[in-house]
Protein backbone atom coordinates (compact mmCIF):
# COMPACT_ATOMS: atom_id res chain seq x y z
CA UNK A 1 0.00 0.00 0.00
CA UNK A 2 1.47 3.52 -1.00
CA UNK A 3 2.48 5.69 1.90
CA UNK A 4 1.50 9.54 2.49
CA UNK A 5 5.16 10.44 0.95
CA UNK A 6 4.36 8.21 -2.45
CA UNK A 7 0.89 10.08 -2.59
CA UNK A 8 2.57 13.45 -2.05
CA UNK A 9 4.71 12.98 -4.97
CA UNK A 10 2.09 11.80 -7.68
CA UNK A 11 0.14 14.73 -6.27
CA UNK A 12 2.66 17.48 -7.18
CA UNK A 13 3.39 15.66 -10.21
CA UNK A 14 -0.04 15.65 -11.01
CA UNK A 15 -0.43 19.24 -10.27
CA UNK A 16 2.53 20.77 -12.45
CA UNK A 17 1.64 18.50 -15.16
CA UNK A 18 -1.65 20.48 -15.15
CA UNK A 19 -0.81 23.40 -16.26
CA UNK A 20 -0.13 25.69 -13.90
CA UNK A 21 1.01 29.08 -15.39
CA UNK A 22 0.73 32.77 -14.97
CA UNK A 23 -2.90 34.38 -14.69
CA UNK A 24 -1.94 37.90 -15.27
CA UNK A 25 -2.29 39.29 -18.99
CA UNK A 26 0.93 40.12 -20.77
CA UNK A 27 2.01 43.66 -19.92
CA UNK A 28 2.39 45.91 -22.81
CA UNK A 29 3.16 49.67 -22.04
CA UNK A 30 0.00 51.60 -23.35
CA UNK A 31 0.39 53.47 -26.15
CA UNK A 32 0.24 57.06 -26.66
CA UNK A 33 -0.03 60.18 -29.21
CA UNK A 34 3.45 61.33 -29.42
CA UNK A 35 3.90 64.40 -32.19
CA UNK A 36 7.03 64.15 -33.85
CA UNK A 37 8.29 67.93 -32.90
CA UNK A 38 7.33 70.62 -30.65
CA UNK A 39 4.85 72.96 -32.51
CA UNK A 40 6.69 76.29 -30.60
CA UNK A 41 10.28 75.49 -32.07
CA UNK A 42 9.23 77.01 -35.60
CA UNK A 43 12.73 77.71 -37.52
CA UNK A 44 12.81 81.68 -36.77
CA UNK A 45 13.10 81.16 -32.94
CA UNK A 46 15.52 78.08 -33.57
CA UNK A 47 18.11 81.48 -33.08
CA UNK A 48 17.06 85.09 -31.45
CA UNK A 49 19.17 87.13 -29.90
CA UNK A 50 17.73 86.72 -25.71
CA UNK A 51 16.97 82.97 -26.47
CA UNK A 52 19.54 80.23 -28.19
CA UNK A 53 17.59 76.23 -29.07
CA UNK A 54 20.07 73.72 -28.06
CA UNK A 55 22.06 71.71 -30.69
CA UNK A 56 20.99 69.05 -31.31
CA UNK A 57 24.24 67.06 -30.09
CA UNK A 58 22.56 68.07 -26.75
CA UNK A 59 20.76 66.09 -26.66
CA UNK A 60 19.45 66.63 -22.66
CA UNK A 61 19.82 68.18 -19.88
CA UNK A 62 22.72 67.30 -17.86
CA UNK A 63 24.10 67.11 -14.21
CA UNK A 64 22.39 69.67 -11.69
CA UNK A 65 20.54 71.57 -14.07
CA UNK A 66 20.42 74.90 -11.78
CA UNK A 67 24.33 75.38 -12.80
CA UNK A 68 23.15 76.22 -16.15
CA UNK A 69 22.22 79.86 -14.88
CA UNK A 70 25.85 80.15 -13.53
CA UNK A 71 24.46 81.67 -10.27
CA UNK A 72 26.61 80.45 -7.03
CA UNK A 73 23.84 81.33 -4.48
CA UNK A 74 21.23 79.74 -6.26
CA UNK A 75 23.53 76.82 -6.29
CA UNK A 76 24.44 77.08 -2.73
CA UNK A 77 20.61 77.09 -1.76
CA UNK A 78 19.52 74.25 -4.41
CA UNK A 79 22.46 71.78 -2.04
CA UNK A 80 20.96 72.83 1.00
CA UNK A 81 17.22 72.08 -0.51
CA UNK A 82 18.50 68.51 -1.70
CA UNK A 83 19.65 68.17 2.20
CA UNK A 84 17.15 69.17 4.04
CA UNK A 85 13.72 69.54 2.29
CA UNK A 86 11.04 67.95 4.20
CA UNK A 87 9.07 67.01 1.50
CA UNK A 88 12.24 65.02 0.19
CA UNK A 89 12.56 63.38 3.24
CA UNK A 90 8.90 62.53 2.89
CA UNK A 91 9.29 61.19 -0.15
CA UNK A 92 12.10 59.58 0.31
CA UNK A 93 10.15 57.50 3.55
CA UNK A 94 8.04 56.73 1.61
CA UNK A 95 10.18 54.97 -0.94
CA UNK A 96 12.05 53.08 1.49
CA UNK A 97 8.69 52.06 2.49
CA UNK A 98 7.32 50.76 -0.94
CA UNK A 99 10.94 48.49 -1.22
CA UNK A 100 10.41 47.04 2.29
CA UNK A 101 6.77 46.25 1.09
CA UNK A 102 8.60 44.22 -1.76
CA UNK A 103 10.61 42.22 0.40
CA UNK A 104 7.58 41.34 2.58
CA UNK A 105 5.83 40.54 -0.98
CA UNK A 106 8.58 37.90 -1.72
CA UNK A 107 8.53 36.30 1.62
CA UNK A 108 5.62 34.25 0.46
CA UNK A 109 8.18 32.26 -2.19
CA UNK A 110 9.80 30.36 1.02
CA UNK A 111 8.17 28.39 3.64
CA UNK A 112 7.25 29.91 6.93
CA UNK A 113 8.89 27.65 9.74
CA UNK A 114 7.57 28.40 13.53
CA UNK A 115 7.86 26.67 16.79
CA UNK A 116 5.92 26.49 19.76
CA UNK A 117 7.93 24.94 22.92
CA UNK A 118 5.33 23.91 26.15
CA UNK A 119 5.77 22.22 29.46
CA UNK A 120 2.45 21.32 30.30
CA UNK A 121 1.81 19.43 33.69
CA UNK A 122 -1.50 17.86 34.45
CA UNK A 123 -3.37 15.98 37.29
CA UNK A 124 -5.92 13.42 36.69
CA UNK A 125 -9.14 13.44 38.64
CA UNK A 126 -9.37 11.03 41.56
CA UNK A 127 -13.17 10.64 40.27
CA UNK A 128 -12.49 10.30 36.59
CA UNK A 129 -9.71 7.69 36.75
CA UNK A 130 -10.15 3.83 36.03
CA UNK A 131 -9.81 1.63 38.59
CA UNK A 132 -6.29 0.86 36.99
CA UNK A 133 -4.67 3.88 37.04
CA UNK A 134 -3.45 5.69 39.97
CA UNK A 135 -6.06 8.35 41.64
CA UNK A 136 -4.79 11.67 41.81
CA UNK A 137 -1.73 10.93 38.91
CA UNK A 138 0.68 13.73 38.11
CA UNK A 139 2.30 14.68 34.51
CA UNK A 140 4.29 16.52 32.70
CA UNK A 141 4.41 16.64 29.10
CA UNK A 142 7.43 18.57 27.49
CA UNK A 143 7.33 19.48 24.11
CA UNK A 144 9.29 21.08 21.37
CA UNK A 145 7.23 21.34 17.96
CA UNK A 146 8.15 22.65 14.51
CA UNK A 147 5.88 23.94 12.21
CA UNK A 148 6.48 24.26 8.53
CA UNK A 149 4.04 25.31 5.97
CA UNK A 150 4.79 26.38 1.93
CA UNK A 151 2.32 27.10 -0.55
CA UNK A 152 3.62 26.54 -4.04
CA UNK A 153 2.75 29.70 -6.52
CA UNK A 154 1.11 27.08 -9.38
CA UNK A 155 -1.35 30.37 -10.50
CA UNK A 156 1.22 33.34 -10.32
CA UNK A 157 -0.32 34.94 -7.34
CA UNK A 158 2.71 35.51 -4.86
CA UNK A 159 4.71 36.41 -8.10
CA UNK A 160 2.11 38.84 -9.35
CA UNK A 161 2.23 40.08 -5.95
CA UNK A 162 6.16 40.77 -6.07
CA UNK A 163 5.59 41.72 -9.72
CA UNK A 164 2.57 44.29 -8.26
CA UNK A 165 4.56 45.81 -5.06
CA UNK A 166 7.80 46.10 -7.16
CA UNK A 167 6.31 47.95 -9.68
CA UNK A 168 4.87 50.56 -6.87
CA UNK A 169 8.08 50.71 -5.39
CA UNK A 170 9.64 51.90 -8.89
CA UNK A 171 6.94 54.09 -9.24
CA UNK A 172 7.36 55.48 -5.61
CA UNK A 173 10.57 55.89 -6.60
CA UNK A 174 9.67 58.12 -9.42
CA UNK A 175 7.43 59.63 -6.99
CA UNK A 176 10.85 60.85 -5.08
CA UNK A 177 12.24 62.26 -7.74
CA UNK A 178 9.50 64.16 -9.08
CA UNK A 179 9.15 65.63 -5.64
CA UNK A 180 12.67 67.01 -5.82
CA UNK A 181 12.33 68.09 -8.99
CA UNK A 182 9.25 70.26 -7.89
CA UNK A 183 10.57 71.65 -4.68
CA UNK A 184 13.50 72.49 -7.11
CA UNK A 185 12.11 74.49 -9.40
CA UNK A 186 9.99 75.79 -6.85
CA UNK A 187 13.12 77.48 -5.22
CA UNK A 188 14.32 78.73 -8.53
CA UNK A 189 11.43 80.05 -8.93
CA UNK A 190 10.98 81.93 -6.07
CA UNK A 191 14.64 82.95 -6.24
CA UNK A 192 14.32 84.92 -9.36
CA UNK A 193 11.37 86.66 -8.34
CA UNK A 194 12.79 87.78 -5.18
CA UNK A 195 15.88 89.00 -7.51
CA UNK A 196 13.19 90.50 -9.82
CA UNK A 197 12.11 92.82 -6.62
CA UNK A 198 15.53 93.07 -5.21
CA UNK A 199 15.97 94.89 -9.56
CA UNK A 200 12.82 97.04 -8.93
CA UNK A 201 14.18 98.37 -5.56
CA UNK A 202 17.03 99.15 -7.31
CA UNK A 203 15.10 100.90 -9.96
CA UNK A 204 12.57 102.94 -7.71
CA UNK A 205 15.74 103.85 -5.28
CA UNK A 206 17.57 105.24 -8.14
CA UNK A 207 14.03 106.85 -9.43
CA UNK A 208 13.28 108.29 -6.19
CA UNK A 209 17.01 110.21 -6.01
CA UNK A 210 15.68 111.74 -9.42
CA UNK A 211 12.65 112.60 -7.93
CA UNK A 212 13.74 114.35 -4.37
CA UNK A 213 16.08 116.09 -7.09
CA UNK A 214 13.47 117.11 -9.21
CA UNK A 215 11.80 118.30 -6.02
CA UNK A 216 14.23 120.81 -4.84
CA UNK A 217 14.80 122.13 -8.15
CA UNK A 218 11.22 122.64 -8.37
CA UNK A 219 11.31 124.42 -4.98
CA UNK A 220 14.04 126.43 -6.12
CA UNK A 221 12.08 127.72 -9.06
CA UNK A 222 8.94 128.30 -6.67
CA UNK A 223 11.42 130.75 -4.58
CA UNK A 224 12.58 132.77 -7.70
CA UNK A 225 8.96 132.61 -9.15
CA UNK A 226 9.21 131.13 -12.27
CA UNK A 227 7.37 127.53 -10.99
CA UNK A 228 4.12 127.73 -9.13
CA UNK A 229 3.36 125.88 -5.80
CA UNK A 230 0.97 123.56 -8.04
CA UNK A 231 4.60 122.46 -9.39
CA UNK A 232 5.86 121.42 -6.21
CA UNK A 233 3.01 120.10 -4.90
CA UNK A 234 3.02 117.24 -8.06
CA UNK A 235 6.77 117.10 -7.69
CA UNK A 236 6.35 115.85 -4.00
CA UNK A 237 3.33 113.77 -4.78
CA UNK A 238 5.35 111.85 -7.48
CA UNK A 239 7.96 111.50 -4.92
CA UNK A 240 6.05 109.76 -1.98
CA UNK A 241 3.63 107.66 -4.11
CA UNK A 242 7.03 106.49 -5.85
CA UNK A 243 8.40 105.78 -2.11
CA UNK A 244 5.35 104.04 -0.83
CA UNK A 245 5.80 101.51 -4.26
CA UNK A 246 9.34 100.86 -3.02
CA UNK A 247 8.17 100.17 0.63
CA UNK A 248 5.34 97.92 -0.71
CA UNK A 249 8.31 96.01 -2.32
CA UNK A 250 9.44 94.69 1.30
CA UNK A 251 6.55 92.28 2.10
CA UNK A 252 6.36 90.83 -1.29
CA UNK A 253 10.17 89.56 -0.64
CA UNK A 254 9.84 88.97 2.95
CA UNK A 255 7.30 86.33 2.14
CA UNK A 256 9.65 84.93 -0.71
CA UNK A 257 12.54 84.88 1.56
CA UNK A 258 10.74 83.13 3.99
CA UNK A 259 9.39 80.92 1.61
CA UNK A 260 12.86 80.08 0.56
CA UNK A 261 14.38 79.38 4.38
CA UNK A 262 11.04 76.46 4.32
CA UNK A 263 12.54 74.89 0.75
CA UNK A 264 15.47 74.90 2.31
CA UNK A 265 14.93 73.39 5.80
CA UNK A 266 15.18 76.51 7.48
CA UNK A 267 13.06 78.56 9.93
CA UNK A 268 12.42 81.71 8.39
CA UNK A 269 13.23 83.49 11.62
CA UNK A 270 16.78 82.52 11.50
CA UNK A 271 17.05 82.93 7.50
CA UNK A 272 18.06 85.76 5.16
CA UNK A 273 19.05 86.54 1.65
CA UNK A 274 20.82 89.87 0.92
CA UNK A 275 19.89 92.40 -1.69
CA UNK A 276 22.73 91.79 -4.32
CA UNK A 277 22.89 92.78 -7.86
CA UNK A 278 22.57 89.14 -10.22
CA UNK A 279 23.52 89.48 -13.65
CA UNK A 280 20.23 86.80 -15.00
CA UNK A 281 21.34 85.24 -18.00
CA UNK A 282 19.46 82.92 -20.20
CA UNK A 283 20.74 79.07 -20.39
CA UNK A 284 20.51 76.85 -23.96
CA UNK A 285 17.94 74.70 -23.08
CA UNK A 286 18.28 71.06 -25.17
CA UNK A 287 14.36 70.54 -25.96
CA UNK A 288 15.60 67.21 -27.84
CA UNK A 289 12.04 65.61 -29.81
CA UNK A 290 8.46 64.63 -27.96
CA UNK A 291 9.41 61.25 -27.62
CA UNK A 292 11.99 61.47 -25.48
CA UNK A 293 9.93 63.24 -23.22
CA UNK A 294 8.27 59.85 -22.29
CA UNK A 295 11.36 58.90 -20.72
CA UNK A 296 12.37 62.34 -18.96
CA UNK A 297 9.48 62.78 -17.01
CA UNK A 298 9.24 61.01 -13.28
CA UNK A 299 5.52 61.65 -13.34
CA UNK A 300 5.32 59.96 -16.48
CA UNK A 301 7.43 56.97 -15.31
CA UNK A 302 5.60 56.78 -12.11
CA UNK A 303 1.97 56.87 -13.58
CA UNK A 304 3.75 53.55 -16.19
CA UNK A 305 4.96 51.70 -13.61
CA UNK A 306 1.44 51.79 -11.48
CA UNK A 307 -0.29 50.56 -15.14
CA UNK A 308 1.90 47.71 -14.88
CA UNK A 309 1.09 47.29 -10.91
CA UNK A 310 -2.53 47.24 -12.15
CA UNK A 311 -2.07 44.41 -14.46
CA UNK A 312 0.28 42.80 -12.12
CA UNK A 313 -2.93 42.87 -9.70
CA UNK A 314 -5.28 41.64 -12.26
CA UNK A 315 -3.30 38.53 -11.91
CA UNK A 316 -3.80 38.36 -8.28
CA UNK A 317 -7.43 38.15 -8.57
CA UNK A 318 -7.60 35.87 -11.10
CA UNK A 319 -5.38 33.01 -9.39
CA UNK A 320 -7.82 33.46 -6.52
CA UNK A 321 -10.44 31.34 -9.41
CA UNK A 322 -8.39 28.31 -8.90
CA UNK A 323 -7.17 25.70 -6.41
CA UNK A 324 -4.05 26.41 -3.79
CA UNK A 325 -2.17 24.02 -2.10
CA UNK A 326 -0.55 24.01 1.25
CA UNK A 327 1.98 21.59 1.76
CA UNK A 328 2.89 20.79 5.76
CA UNK A 329 5.21 19.24 7.88
CA UNK A 330 5.12 19.09 11.63
CA UNK A 331 8.11 17.46 13.56
CA UNK A 332 9.57 17.59 17.07
CA UNK A 333 10.69 15.83 20.35
CA UNK A 334 7.66 15.07 23.23
CA UNK A 335 8.30 13.64 26.46
CA UNK A 336 6.58 12.98 29.88
CA UNK A 337 10.54 12.98 31.51
CA UNK A 338 12.70 16.10 31.17
CA UNK A 339 16.03 13.59 30.87
CA UNK A 340 14.39 11.79 27.51
CA UNK A 341 13.11 14.97 26.00
CA UNK A 342 15.94 15.23 23.52
CA UNK A 343 16.50 11.81 22.65
CA UNK A 344 15.73 9.79 19.57
CA UNK A 345 12.55 7.94 21.04
CA UNK A 346 10.90 11.33 22.00
CA UNK A 347 10.29 12.15 17.99
CA UNK A 348 7.58 13.25 15.99
CA UNK A 349 6.65 14.12 13.09
CA UNK A 350 3.51 14.38 10.28
CA UNK A 351 3.72 15.68 6.69
CA UNK A 352 1.08 16.30 3.88
CA UNK A 353 -0.65 18.63 1.67
CA UNK A 354 -3.69 20.54 2.18
CA UNK A 355 -5.52 21.92 -1.34
CA UNK A 356 -8.34 24.11 -0.71
CA UNK A 357 -10.59 25.45 -2.96
CA UNK A 358 -13.27 28.15 -2.78
CA UNK A 359 -17.05 26.40 -3.80
CA UNK A 360 -19.20 29.08 -3.27
CA UNK A 361 -18.60 33.13 -2.66
CA UNK A 362 -21.61 34.78 -3.91
CA UNK A 363 -19.68 36.68 -6.83
CA UNK A 364 -16.82 37.94 -4.51
CA UNK A 365 -14.07 36.58 -6.80
CA UNK A 366 -15.41 37.63 -10.09
CA UNK A 367 -16.39 41.02 -8.48
CA UNK A 368 -13.05 41.63 -7.14
CA UNK A 369 -11.60 40.35 -10.52
CA UNK A 370 -13.76 43.19 -11.95
CA UNK A 371 -12.42 46.27 -9.54
CA UNK A 372 -9.02 44.97 -10.85
CA UNK A 373 -9.49 45.37 -14.59
CA UNK A 374 -11.19 48.89 -13.78
CA UNK A 375 -8.76 50.09 -11.74
CA UNK A 376 -6.43 49.32 -14.80
CA UNK A 377 -8.27 51.47 -16.77
CA UNK A 378 -8.27 53.38 -14.53
CA UNK A 379 -4.33 53.88 -14.54
CA UNK A 380 -4.31 53.77 -18.17
CA UNK A 381 -5.91 56.56 -18.31
CA UNK A 382 -4.08 58.39 -16.01
CA UNK A 383 -0.49 57.83 -17.83
CA UNK A 384 -2.10 58.83 -21.04
CA UNK A 385 -3.41 62.67 -19.06
CA UNK A 386 0.26 63.07 -17.50
CA UNK A 387 1.79 62.37 -21.34
CA UNK A 388 -0.58 64.76 -22.67
CA UNK A 389 -0.08 67.37 -19.78
CA UNK A 390 3.76 67.05 -20.21
CA UNK A 391 3.63 67.58 -23.56
CA UNK A 392 1.15 70.68 -22.81
CA UNK A 393 3.66 72.18 -19.98
CA UNK A 394 6.62 72.15 -22.45
CA UNK A 395 4.59 73.59 -25.07
CA UNK A 396 3.20 76.36 -22.81
CA UNK A 397 6.69 77.23 -21.52
CA UNK A 398 8.43 77.10 -25.42
CA UNK A 399 5.46 79.20 -26.21
CA UNK A 400 6.33 81.75 -23.24
CA UNK A 401 10.02 82.01 -23.94
CA UNK A 402 9.21 82.94 -27.87
CA UNK A 403 6.44 85.86 -27.24
CA UNK A 404 9.01 87.06 -24.62
CA UNK A 405 11.95 87.15 -26.06
CA UNK A 406 9.74 89.34 -28.95
CA UNK A 407 7.86 91.21 -26.07
CA UNK A 408 11.25 92.07 -23.94
CA UNK A 409 12.12 93.52 -27.21
CA UNK A 410 9.72 95.74 -27.69
CA UNK A 411 9.72 97.28 -24.41
CA UNK A 412 13.16 97.88 -24.01
CA UNK A 413 12.22 100.32 -27.36
CA UNK A 414 9.28 101.72 -25.32
CA UNK A 415 11.80 102.27 -23.06
CA UNK A 416 14.27 103.97 -24.91
CA UNK A 417 11.03 106.33 -26.20
CA UNK A 418 10.02 107.22 -22.81
CA UNK A 419 13.47 108.43 -21.69
CA UNK A 420 13.32 110.71 -24.72
CA UNK A 421 10.29 111.94 -24.02
CA UNK A 422 10.79 112.68 -20.60
CA UNK A 423 14.08 114.85 -21.77
CA UNK A 424 11.36 116.76 -23.92
CA UNK A 425 9.32 117.34 -21.49
CA UNK A 426 11.35 119.15 -19.41
CA UNK A 427 13.42 120.90 -21.72
CA UNK A 428 9.58 122.32 -22.70
CA UNK A 429 8.80 122.60 -19.32
CA UNK A 430 12.15 124.90 -18.26
CA UNK A 431 11.59 126.64 -21.22
CA UNK A 432 8.35 127.46 -19.96
CA UNK A 433 6.34 125.41 -22.79
CA UNK A 434 4.58 122.80 -21.37
CA UNK A 435 3.39 122.28 -17.70
CA UNK A 436 4.90 120.28 -15.23
CA UNK A 437 1.96 117.79 -15.27
CA UNK A 438 3.53 116.61 -18.86
CA UNK A 439 6.73 116.21 -16.98
CA UNK A 440 5.03 113.96 -14.01
CA UNK A 441 3.45 112.16 -17.02
CA UNK A 442 6.25 111.02 -18.74
CA UNK A 443 8.35 110.06 -15.60
CA UNK A 444 5.55 108.09 -14.43
CA UNK A 445 5.69 106.38 -18.22
CA UNK A 446 9.18 105.96 -18.37
CA UNK A 447 9.34 104.53 -14.86
CA UNK A 448 5.82 101.42 -15.63
CA UNK A 449 8.03 101.00 -18.66
CA UNK A 450 11.43 100.44 -16.48
CA UNK A 451 9.29 97.68 -14.35
CA UNK A 452 7.69 96.04 -17.04
CA UNK A 453 10.87 95.24 -18.75
CA UNK A 454 12.27 93.86 -15.14
CA UNK A 455 9.22 91.71 -14.94
CA UNK A 456 9.36 90.54 -18.53
CA UNK A 457 12.66 89.27 -18.06
CA UNK A 458 11.95 87.61 -14.73
CA UNK A 459 9.71 86.00 -16.89
CA UNK A 460 12.11 84.40 -19.32
CA UNK A 461 13.86 83.44 -16.44
CA UNK A 462 10.67 81.64 -14.62
CA UNK A 463 9.49 80.43 -18.37
CA UNK A 464 13.39 79.16 -18.35
CA UNK A 465 12.98 77.07 -14.70
CA UNK A 466 9.73 75.72 -15.32
CA UNK A 467 10.42 74.77 -19.02
CA UNK A 468 13.63 73.15 -17.20
CA UNK A 469 10.84 71.28 -15.06
CA UNK A 470 8.39 70.30 -17.88
CA UNK A 471 11.44 68.52 -19.52
CA UNK A 472 12.45 66.65 -16.57
CA UNK A 473 15.38 68.54 -15.34
CA UNK A 474 17.62 66.37 -16.54
CA UNK A 475 16.52 62.99 -15.18
CA UNK A 476 16.07 59.87 -17.16
CA UNK A 477 13.91 56.38 -16.78
CA UNK A 478 17.15 54.49 -16.39
CA UNK A 479 17.71 56.17 -12.91
CA UNK A 480 14.71 53.95 -11.55
CA UNK A 481 15.67 50.75 -9.25
CA UNK A 482 15.20 47.47 -11.17
CA UNK A 483 12.50 45.50 -10.66
CA UNK A 484 15.73 42.69 -9.24
CA UNK A 485 17.26 45.73 -7.58
CA UNK A 486 14.32 46.02 -5.82
CA UNK A 487 14.21 42.14 -4.68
Amino acid sequence: MPNQFQILTVFLIALVLFKSCDKAPKYVTPSVATPPAYKEIPDAFKETKDWKFARPSDAAIRGKWWEMFNDAQLNSLEEQLNSANQNIALADANFRAARAIVKESRSDYFPTVTTNPSIIGSRQSSAATHSNVSPGRRAVTYTLPFDATWEPDFWGRIRNSVIASASEAQATAADLQNVRLSVEAELAFDYYQLRSLDAEQRLLDTTITGYQQQLELTRTRLETGIASDEDVAQAETQLKTTQAQATDLGIQRSQLEHAIAVLTGQPASAFSLPNTPVEEVLPGIPVGIPSQLLERRPDIAAAERRVAEANAEIGVTRAAFYPSLTLGVTAGLESTSIASWFTWPARFFSVGPTLSQTLFDKGRRAAANEVAHAQYDGTVATYRQTVLTAFQEVEDNLAALRILSRELDEQNAAVNASQRALLISNERYKAGIDSYLNVITAQATLLNNQRMAVNLQTQQMTASVELIKALGGGWNESQLPTQKQLK
